[in-house]
């Protein structure tokens, strides 16, 4: 199969591409909750060893960032600044590294260090896949993939029990776009597969949108607002693989 869900981890494998995906790292997301009294460590050096495992364990030659690597929105603090330069300096040497920005990712490119390849939020294409952030429309020249990836979402999904009892875990989606609508919002006449997948955050810390709970999808994205992307229809697995179901029935 060329496209895998790394079991067990927020990532996907692109095995004809070589290519690694991930998204929502936002690093310094630790300093906004040590300001509210929560103390957790840097994530930065977890993220490098995790990203490492996933490497040697794929032979991946590519690592896609699908945007908000950064938490501080606008700007950045100090922190953030070295502990993304570090962070992206230390991949760089391991793997091609392609970031494109989420909208966490203002002024993202006075710390990116050289040889990373950053693109705007509208995404980048490669083959037959696509990528971008979520929260604006991509670019046109997406419509033409097959396979397209996108984080911003957070998706998750609310579990409760009989007793009330509640767990929020992160999941995948899995649906496609609708070409009737993408033919009409871009005015072209011929457009790729448009399957599309929703990856979860990389950061755990970060939590989740609980899609069977929300009521309101104004923060998903103008794919979601607009229903080009059939949200309800959407296939729903767990990070360790296990299949849900269908959104629309999972809601309560």
């Amino acid at each position: 199969m060329t496209i895998k869900f790394l079991t067990d981890y927020p990532a996907i494998f692109i095995a004809n591409k070589k290519i690694l995906v991930i998204s929502e790292l936002h690093l310094g997301l630790e300093h906004e909750l040590y300001k509210s009294g929560i103390r957790i460590p840097s994530q930065r050096r977890k993220f490098e060893d995790t990203i490492g495992k996933l490497i040697e364990l794929t032979k991946a030659t590519t690592l896609v960032i699908l945007g908000d690597i950064k938490h501080k929105v606008p700007g950045s603090t100090i922190r953030e600044d070295v502990e993304i330069s570090k962070f992206l300096e230390n991949l760089r040497h391991k793997i091609k590294v392609v970031l494109v920005k989420g909208n966490h990712d203002d002024r993202i490119e006075g710390i990116v260090p050289s040889g990373v390849k950053i693109y705007g939020s509208r995404g980048c294409k490669i083959g037959k896949y696509g990528f971008f952030h979520g929260h604006a429309w991509p670019s046109k020249k997406l419509m033409g993939c097959d396979y397209l990836f996108m984080g911003h979402v957070h998706p998750a999904i609310e579990f409760r029990d009989s007793f009330g009892f509640r767990s929020v875990l992160s999941v995948w989606l899995k649906g496609k776009l609708s070409k009737e609508m993408v033919e009409k919002k871009y005015k072209i006449k011929k457009t790729g597969r448009l399957n599309a997948v929703v990856v979860p955050t990389f950061n755990s810390i970060l939590g989740g949108a609980a899609l069977n709970r929300i009521t309101n999808e104004r923060h998903t994205g103008p794919l979601f607002t607009n229903n080009v992307f059939d949200l309800k229809n959407s296939k729903v697995y767990l990070l360790d693989g296990t299949y849900l179901g269908v959104l629309k029935d999972l809601k309560k």
